[in-house]
């Protein structure tokens, strides 16, 4: 068979995706016989597009499922996306918008009808992008939030919380969206340094010519203003204590009262209170019986409350207002300032504290076992870090505000009464029934009203793990066979912004409900950023297109360069030439592979030569397993890529196969090319999950197999005891080779000239254990132990003192100076080590091989600065 001299990306991945999916290799039943390994897609909004936060998180949900699948386990990984209430709106409301339709022109079926249109043209984009980046999700399996059976899930929790007393209904101040004309909880808000303006206004004393200077940076909710509030001990204002004020432009007096809430330093000392548009305000407003006067409309325009400036929005009017004050007399000055400002999450929109009625979940209760289960390491997050901020949030929960003012989403099952009372109820008929049981009074259908809120998306992503499993579990209370057998998923990954918007809610919908986690680990990644360290963002240009990258790179190109510098919780830098590093590392590869198979077999040979190679690389590759393994164990899957590509770079592909090519025109021995494709082949294995499609391509072709020996479910390398030592000889033949080379180099000595090579040593086995080797690789005709070499340069290695005669006459001066820089170096290499170990913590906190390891280093460094010396000491 001949093999193509580039490897294809494009045409070997639509081929074995499509092979893999052909197979069913990427479903999951249940099988009691197997361990089951489970994870739940983070759901991507159904209004997305891949983006590389995307290709990160996927990228290592499909290395955690190949891997776990290879090892024998029941892998499963369930996909699915998100309604995105807010976000789906918003985009179906735009797209209407270009048709010429006004969304109030429209029923809320009409609306529905059209969202649900968009959604079957859409929805479904960002995962047959996924499947572009080679994810093996069981695409049988694909859920969506708003499915009839996961919807009935949501409703049933709705029905059973209010129940049990922990939802409630009642008007409280909230986060509004004036953009999406809805209520947010505090999580979906996002706070931005912003450069704004610090403005002085002078307000009269009723009844006097003296003025209060009050600053604010928000004038334009002046006319909402219900008291002037100073701090009871500011002497400055103790004269002014039962007086009123007149708001300037509209000139309604309002009181001056006195909190301990005010700070004194900010400002001038005084404070305007807005009760209806400051949470603080709203809670002196409540401590001081005032008045709550809302000047803005749903969205962020004035009302007739206002008085002036009707119908302006609200930053419109805020530098119409400055204008105003200015005309007037009463603006003091303006000044630059920075604050934090809220964002909506969704839309970007400034965020207004409202004051309205809407449907809450009771959080104090509720969230003690899942703030239990993370601390307690019964969920573990990795990296640990994120402990601290996980309690921080759950020990300051508030109330989560449930209810969002949207027409696309799980509408809230309460039904009023003319009355205005209502009844949380499954369905119409149910309330009609309840209804009728109350009183005298008999109603029907057509008196009742159902709620007209749809429930925060979260409400339903929080039920996701066991909903996509079991959605009918909520009505029965009883567990299925996929719920019993799949439950509690093992491992989750996602980003840490939404740790408590989805994780944490997760954990505790898992206790409420079950009494049980709904996974054991949770990887949290970082954020993807560009060579400025700056968030990628379409508004900024960027971010590239995933897609664009994997049709350049190829998949695995992009998987690995992804992930070539992702450590968990940490922000990846992201430069594409790391992706043209993945690439590099898919054609190094491809060309080791193309040239085992170029070599013609002597099959019934045996080179006794390449035994030692053989040797060396099988314990290599053990102890790279055994490096991985741990990696993985902890989450490290950056480390364990990088200790994979190492142990394919270097050892396979720069030593191995180079101890072992055969000269040019001969065959190879039976026996080594036989156990060089066993290495090849555990190396593939090693690489899958990380490398799918370039490694199933040269899998099936080595062989011919069938689709139950696929690379895909091909058992993962089984770990084995290895010998440190033969490990550590190879890596001093190795340095001697490097040391030789670098002499060819400088001197500029071809590397077809043989040498001699003289050694002082007190372990000559290591040179003749790889006799063979070194004399190959470092093109020597002969190895001598002891003696003096006359013309000759000189190098250490490990304290050995190694010789070439190079037959001419030496430049002392220059190799005295080459040895002198050689021992500078090693003496501050040996200054670090020592320092190192000298450090109690280090030496206490460190793993015992970590801190063995540490002391090997002392041990050569001080026998290579001793023989340094000594070389030294014979140039005079």
């Amino acid at each position: 068979m001949s093999i193509s001299t580039k490897y294809d990306p494009r045409s070997a991945e639509s081929k074995w995706y499509h092979y893999w999916l052909e197979n069913k290799h990427f479903s999951s039943q249940v099988d009691y016989n197997k361990e089951p390994f489970s994870i739940v897609i983070p759901p991507p909004n159904v209004t997305g597009v891949l983006h590389m936060g995307h290709m990160l998180n996927n990228t290592i949900q499909d290395i955690l499922i190949r891997k776990a699948r290879m090892e024998g386990k029941n892998a499963c990984w369930v996909p699915g996306t998100d309604h995105a209430s807010i976000a789906t709106e918003a985009k179906v409301v735009a797209m209407l918008k270009e048709k010429g339709i006004d969304k109030k022109s429209l029923s809320r079926e009409e609306f529905l009808s059209h969202a649900w249109e968009w959604k079957e043209k859409y929805g479904g984009i960002i995962l047959d992008q996924l499947k572009k980046l080679g994810a093996s999700c069981d695409w049988d399996r694909t859920r969506f939030t708003m499915d009839d059976d996961l919807s009935e899930s949501v409703i049933q929790v709705f029905i059973d919380l209010y129940k049990k007393g922990k939802i409630y209904r009642g008007i409280r101040m909230v986060n509004w969206d004036p953009k999406g004309k809805t209520a947010l909880s505090d999580d979906e808000v996002i706070f931005k340094e912003v450069a704004s303006k610090l403005y002085y206004i002078e307000y009269q004393l009723e009844g006097s010519e003296e003025r209060l200077t009050i600053a604010t940076t928000r004038p334009e909710t002046i006319m909402a203003d219900v008291a002037i509030c100073v701090h009871p001990e500011d002497e400055r204002f103790a004269h002014l204590k039962g007086k009123n004020a007149l708001i300037p432009l509209i000139n309604r007096p309002i009181p001056i009262i006195q909190d301990e809430y005010v700070d004194r330093e900010f400002g001038t000392g005084c404070l305007k209170i807005t009760p209806a548009h400051d949470i603080n305000d709203y809670e002196i407003g409540l401590r001081h019986h005032l008045e709550v006067i809302d000047i803005l409309n749903d969205d962020g325009t004035l009302n007739e409350k206002a008085r002036i400036l009707v119908g302006e929005d609200r930053f419109i009017a805020r530098k119409k207002i400055s204008n105003l004050l200015q005309e007037a007399g009463q603006l003091a000055k303006v000044e630059d300032y920075t604050s934090n400002v809220g964002h909506s999450e969704r839309t970007d929109a400034v965020i207004e504290p409202k004051l309205s009625m809407q449907w809450f979940l009771q959080m104090s209760e509720i969230t003690k076992p899942a703030l239990a289960a993370v601390m307690d390491d019964q969920v573990k997050l990795f990296p640990p870090k994120f402990k601290n901020m996980y309690r921080s949030w759950m020990e300051n929960v508030r109330d989560w505000c449930i209810s969002r003012q949207l027409w696309w989403g799980h509408r809230i099952p309460a039904f009023y009464l003319p009355d205005g009372e209502f009844i949380v109820a499954h369905s119409a008929a149910e309330a009609l029934a309840e209804a009728n049981k109350r009183g005298d009074k008999t109603y029907s259908l057509e008196d009742l009203r159902q709620d007209e809120d749809v429930l925060d998306t979260w409400f339903s992503s929080w039920l996701w793990p066991i909903s996509v499993f079991d959605p009918d579990f909520f009505r029965t209370g009883e567990k299925n066979a996929d719920l019993t057998y799949y439950y509690p998923t093992n491992d989750l990954v996602t980003a840490p912004e939404i740790l408590f918007f989805w994780v944490a809610r997760m954990i505790i919908a898992g206790y409420e409900y079950l009494g049980e986690k709904p996974f054991k680990n949770v990887y949290l990644t970082g954020i993807v950023r560009d060579k400025l360290g700056r968030k990628m963002s379409k508004s900024l240009g960027n971010s590239p297109d995933p897609l664009e990258l994997i049709q350049n790179y190829g998949a695995d190109g992009v998987r690995t360069g992804m992930l070539f510098s992702s450590p968990a919780g940490n922000d990846l830098p992201f430069d594409e030439k790391l992706v043209e590093q993945g690439r590099n590392f898919s054609n190094k590869i491809w060309n080791a592979y193309r040239l085992i198979k170029g070599w013609e077999v002597a099959d019934n040979e045996i080179n006794e030569e390449n035994e030692a190679a053989i040797r060396w690389f099988e314990s290599r590759f053990h102890q790279a397993l055994a490096e991985i393994e741990d990696h993985f164990s902890k989450f490290r899957i950056s480390d364990a890529l990088l200790s994979i590509y190492k142990l394919v770079w270097d050892d396979f592909c720069s030593w191995y196969l180079e101890m072992i090519k055969p000269p040019f025109q001969t065959p190879i021995d039976g026996r080594t090319y036989t156990q060089t494709i066993a290495f090849l082949e555990d190396i593939l294995k090693l690489l899958h999950p990380f490398m799918p499609f370039i490694t199933e391509e040269i899998w099936q072709q080595l062989e011919s197999r069938e689709p139950k020996h696929a690379l895909i479910v091909t058992a993962w390398p089984e770990k084995k005891s290895f010998d440190p030592g033969i490990i550590e000889e190879a890596q001093h033949i190795f340095e001697t080779v490097s040391q030789i080379r670098n002499i060819r180099a400088t001197k500029g000595i071809s590397p077809k000239e043989a040498f001699e090579l003289t050694v002082k040593t007190a372990s000559p086995t290591v040179y003749l254990s790889f006799e063979t080797v070194l004399k190959k690789l470092a093109n020597l005709t002969a190895i001598h132990f002891g003696g003096t070499v006359e013309n000759a340069v000189s190098f250490v290695v490990k304290g050995d003192e190694c010789h070439i005669p190079l037959g001419e006459q030496i430049d002392l001066a220059k190799e005295k100076e080459t040895l002198l820089k050689e021992l500078e170096y090693s003496r501050g290499f040996l200054l670090s080590v020592n320092k190192k170990l000298s450090n109690e913590r280090f030496v206490a906190g460190a793993p015992a091989a970590v801190v063995e390891n540490e002391k090997k280093k002392r041990a050569d460094a001080e026998a290579k600065i001793k023989a340094l010396e000594e070389s030294l000491s014979k140039l005079g």
